[in-house]
């Protein structure tokens, strides 16, 4: 008999903790670091507490009126009060009061209305399955482009329009704002206003094909300094030279991928400059590593089903090294 309770008890523990590991890290609701997050965060807070409380009247009335064992005996007039009251008013009066609230509070959980010019404009797309990242200068023309990875500055307005080149995506960074929807012809505009200073994760938040789960973006937020340092960096950055890119233009990469300062001007897969600061390939499919980058060049859909990108095993050794080692120093 005592073996029981324990039984019983040990997993509602592992579960509670494994619920528990879900309230922080990268990808947290909980762990809101956006202005807009942070407001999503308390309306949660607000109805789960509203919820709470509309649950233990109910449940507590029930509890009370079911009692047999105190052989209560309620007049019509008594068990009409207490269904009015218990079952109508309150819960009528708390949902009011929860719905005024998230009413109150739509300014900040979703700015559509807001006219203050941003502080920057990027401009998203969703692709199958990557993102392009464009930065707009001043007059609303591209400054320069990356991809599945977001830099931004800390407590600045950033205005994010999103666009989908190929079907419907769902761009959703969790620590810093809600989510939005990413549709082909239409362009949709997200606020954000990161509060502190990190790396955050983004995951794809609408099942668009056979490598949604891989369709990851970072957002990596930094102090004003920093981020202007590396912003003036990508604006003004000039030639690097062709002789490093010799192996990478022999082999047709420019014909899809981008390199800024070089002759590789590929539009149709992301544009690779800085690509050795970047943690991850293929939007979240291998770690940033020499030998997953030369795996991922070989074979790209034995590590992401479903990608567009070629296979090339045929690269000499000898060239594949040259590849990986211009793409590695890539800053």
């Amino acid at each position: 008999m005592s073996e029981r309770p324990f039984g019983v008890r040990l997993p509602m523990a592992v579960l509670c903790l494994l619920l528990l590991t879900g309230c922080g890290g990268p990808q947290s609701t909980f762990g809101a670091a956006g202005r807009e997050a942070s407001a999503i965060e308390g309306l949660l807070v607000v109805t789960v507490i509203g919820a709470t409380l509309i649950w233990m009247v109910v449940v507590s009335f029930l509890v009370y009126a079911g009692d047999t064992r105190r052989r209560l005996r309620f007049s019509e007039e008594r068990a009409q009060q207490l269904i009015t009251w218990g079952g109508v008013v309150t819960p009528t009066a708390v949902l009011f009061v929860l719905l005024s609230y998230a009413v109150w509070s739509m300014p900040a959980t979703r700015p559509w209305f807001d006219q203050q010019p941003p502080d920057l404009e990027i401009e998203v797309t969703g692709e199958q399955f990557w993102w392009r990242i464009r930065y707009l200068d001043k007059s609303g023309h591209v400054a320069f482009e990356t991809a599945n990875e977001m830099k931004l500055p800390v407590d600045r307005r950033i205005r994010v329009s999103l666009k989908a080149h190929d079907v419907i995506h769902s761009f959703w960074i969790p620590a810093l704002a809600g989510k939005m929807d990413t549709i082909p012809g239409r362009t949709n505009s997200l606020w954000l206003e990161p509060t502190r200073v990190g790396t955050y994760r983004g995951p794809c938040a609408e099942f668009c094909g056979t490598s949604h789960a891989f369709m990851n973006l970072t957002a990596i937020v930094l102090s004003e300094d920093d981020f202007q340092t590396w912003h003036q960096n990508r604006v003004k950055r000039g030639s690097a030279g062709n002789d490093a890119t010799r192996a990478f233009l022999l082999h047709g990469c420019a014909a899809c991928h981008a390199i800024d300062g070089t002759n590789a001007k590929g539009l149709l897969g992301p544009n690779l400059t800085g690509f050795a600061d970047r943690g991850r390939i293929g939007a979240g499919a291998l770690t940033n590593t020499p030998e997953n980058l030369a795996r991922f060049i070989r074979d790209p859909a034995a590590a992401k089903p479903g990608v567009q990108m070629p296979a090339f095993p045929m690269i000499p050794t000898v060239e594949m090294d040259e590849i990986v080692e211009y793409l590695a120093g890539e800053t």
